[in-house]
């Protein structure tokens, strides 16, 4: 009967998005026209509240005078409006009639976390870009959709992590999507809703496993391919637990779950369990492992990041994945949607010209205070940009510190790729290094010295002259050489890549790459730290890999002792 009333619904959602698609793809022909309608339709709306009164949206007319009236801005410049919102003043931000459901949070550049406003539109806006891109998504890869949409396995957080003074929810939108899904079609996603609330990291990705190992997944989606390949090592380092989980249907009590929520936790037949058990044993016996190639050997494809710093994670994907499409899932933050990826393989997506007004600050003019910007028809292919977005959660030309590149346009509205953060860059005597070059680099060096690397961290550090340490978790690297050859690859390819770091090297004012060995689980600890200190959850955090604070290295130990003098005094 679930079947049949799945298919029931199925059909018209389906319908409705491939429609919601059509439209997106359409509007891309006018792309300029519908970027204006936009702005001046939000602008008009929020004219009466306090910031539209400060930045006389009143007397806007066109795209030059929103430019004149309101000033680029980041974060802490939006912060005494959005403060006032916490506080439950919503006039600060937003005009009559406006509701805000939640507040979303994520990792800030200080020590205290950014609270971006989603109201029910910018809710919706949220919804509407999945929804196209799922729709593309899936029916490029039809095999999901036979018989109605096949599971999904997608790792949500919490939307209610506290509460502001105004009594509004604070978390992950991510969880309040979850949390709005019609309940049938919450059937095809295998993560429990419970399971969002879960806050040790392990215990969450366990419990997603165990809710999903047994169904016939057609697709894995998390923004970090970090998070999969997590899951994907739990399983393995786990498989007795697991297997013994499912025929005893229970949760071992080693996994660090609250009593309410594991109460809340669904379970299924016994039949259904213990066949799973047999099913993940045999595996086990023929393999000796437990990987996802071997028990979702139906897998259509996977949806993650593929873009910047994310590309370094995909070559670990085969050993345990083996061979499936990869679907970026597009530029997207806690702000909101930035691109729409129609085509596998690639992080270029076309700009989300339907729900947000977007500018873009030519990337040599990113050190003016107020630098000219230009409108998404004007970039011009191959160059680098800054992308300010204007969203309906009442962020102005907000300054996200995203580095993009024009890759091309669909219609007239253009294809971008997410490069990385321009916080990621680091100077030490002019080579201004971007972490692009570093992962880049790295990536490279990995495939001619067939090594690979879990994660890896470039920093800047002081000595005579001053240097980078490439810092590798001592179990990546197979013997005492490997680490010398592969600072030495590393080493070429910058100069390589970045002229400047060349100079800089032949003038001797830069020494050479040294790599800098640390202990295993030395990165599960400093995403422990990092997360601590700024704010956001473990879906959304970006592993760096190249940070400018000499600073840094001084909270890893080097396990070589004749590395010690990569640490700073």
């Amino acid at each position: 009967m679930l079947d049949l009333a799945l298919f029931a619904i199925g059909y018209p959602l389906i319908s409705n998005s491939r429609a919601l698609a059509r439209r997106f793809l359409k509007q891309t022909e006018r792309a300029a026209e519908v970027q204006r309608e936009l702005l001046l339709r939000r602008v008009a709306r929020h004219a009466d509240s306090q910031f539209g009164r400060d930045h006389h949206f009143a007397e806007i007319r066109t795209t030059a005078d929103f430019r004149r009236q309101v000033p680029v801005r980041n974060y802490e410049q939006h912060e005494p409006y959005i403060d006032r919102v916490r506080q439950g003043d919503l006039g600060a931000l937003f005009g009559a009639g406006t509701e805000v459901l939640m507040f979303a949070m994520t990792s800030g550049t200080t020590n205290r976390p950014k609270t971006i406003p989603v109201t029910r539109e910018s809710l919706n806006d949220y919804r509407e870009g999945w929804t196209i891109w799922g729709i593309l998504s899936f029916d490029a890869h039809y095999e999901i959709l036979r018989r109605g949409l096949r599971p999904i396995l997608q790792v949500a957080s919490d939307w209610r992590e506290t509460t502001t003074a105004g009594g509004i929810p604070c978390g992950a939108i991510t969880g309040l999507t979850a949390h709005m899904q019609n309940p049938l079609v919450r059937f095809t996603y295998c993560m429990p809703a419970a399971g969002s609330r879960i806050k040790d990291i392990e215990a969450k990705y366990y419990i997603a496993l165990r809710h999903s190992v047994h169904r016939n997944l057609g697709a894995t989606i998390a923004a970090n391919p970090a998070t999969l390949l997590a899951i994907a090592r739990l399983g393995d380092r786990e498989k007795e637990t697991l297997i013994r989980d499912l025929a005893n249907g229970t949760i071992d009590p080693k996994w660090n779950i609250p009593k309410e929520i594991r109460n809340d936790l669904p379970f299924w037949s016994k039949w259904k369990r213990q066949a799973a058990s047999r099913r993940l044993d045999a595996i086990v016996e023929r393999t000796g492992r437990l990987l996802p190639k071997d028990y979702w050997p139906n897998l259509c494809f996977m949806a993650n990041w593929t873009g910047g710093t994310m590309g370094a994670y995909l070559r670990g994907y085969p050993e345990y994945f083996g061979e499936r499409p990869v679907r970026d899932v597009g530029l997207i933050a806690s702000e909101g949607r930035m691109t729409i990826p129609v085509d596998d393989g690639t992080p270029a997506g076309i700009l989300d010209i339907r729900h947000h007004y977007f500018e873009f600050i030519p990337e040599d003019q990113a050190d003016r205070e107020q630098p000219e910007t230009v409108e998404a028809t004007e970039l011009i292919e191959g160059r680098q940009y800054f992308i300010l977005p204007t969203t309906a959660g009442g962020l102005y030309r907000y300054q996200i510190h995203d580095l993009v590149r024009c890759v091309g346009f669909h219609g007239k509205a253009p294809l971008i790729e997410f490069l990385n953060k321009g916080a990621h860059f680091s100077s030490l005597t002019g080579e201004k290094l971007s972490e692009f070059q570093v992962v880049a680099a790295v990536a490279e060096a990995q495939r001619t010295l067939n090594l690979h690397l879990r994660s890896f961290l470039l920093l800047p550090t002081w000595g005579e002259p001053p240097f980078y340490s490439l810092l590798v978790e001592e179990t990546d690297l197979p013997d005492p050489g490997a680490g010398e050859r592969l600072a030495e690859a590393v080493e070429a390819e910058l100069a390589r890549r970045n002229v400047e770091y060349d100079n800089k090297r032949a003038t001797l004012r830069l020494g050479p790459v040294r790599t800098c060995r640390i202990a295993a689980g030395s990165w599960s600890e400093f995403q422990k730290r990092r997360l601590a200190r700024s704010g956001g959850t473990v879906e959304q955090y970006k592993q760096p890999h190249l940070m400018p604070d000499l600073k840094v290295i001084e909270s890893f130990r080097s396990t070589d002792p004749a590395a010690e003098a990569t640490r700073v005094p």
